[in-house]
């Protein structure tokens, strides 16, 4: 059990996966900090503007009782060491699609005594697949 998790996401279209991820990293430690990618990081990295504001994604990510702490993800902190130097975690949590990424950082982070954790996705649920229902991408 770690003291402190972190994950972060854009957690745009919220979904049961959403919820999973959430609920799965705070099993793994006491307090939970989710980090919400802004609008700009959002519209930078993916191309495109989320469809729900960051306020909006944030006050859904605070009604949920496994989340102890949200803090607001942009270029500042968005680097995992970045981001560590803030929040002070003990684990990374994170989505099984990225564990072959941020090898370099992932390095540094066990160095300095921190775990990265990755869950497997809900099967049949992603942001992408609503999307694609919703007919904004094929």
């Amino acid at each position: 059990m770690y003291h402190i998790g972190y994950i972060p996401g854009s957690f745009d279209l919220f979904h049961m996966g959403h919820l999973n991820l959430i609920k799965k990293a705070k099993e793994r430690c006491e307090f939970l900090i989710v980090g919400i990618c802004t609008d700009e990081l959002i519209e930078c990295y993916k191309g495109r503007k989320p469809y729900i504001k960051l306020e909006e994604r944030t006050a859904i990510v605070e009604a949920i009782r496994y989340v102890d702490k949200v803090v607001k993800v942009d270029f500042t902190n968005t680097d995992k060491i970045d981001a560590w130097k803030v929040f002070h975690y003990d684990c990374h949590f994170a989505g099984s699609d990225h564990i072959n990424h941020w090898k370099e950082e992932r390095r540094f982070l066990e160095k300095h005594g921190v775990a990265m954790e990755f869950f497997d996705y809900t099967d049949g649920i992603s942001t992408t697949s609503i999307r694609q229902d919703l007919g904004d991408i094929e």
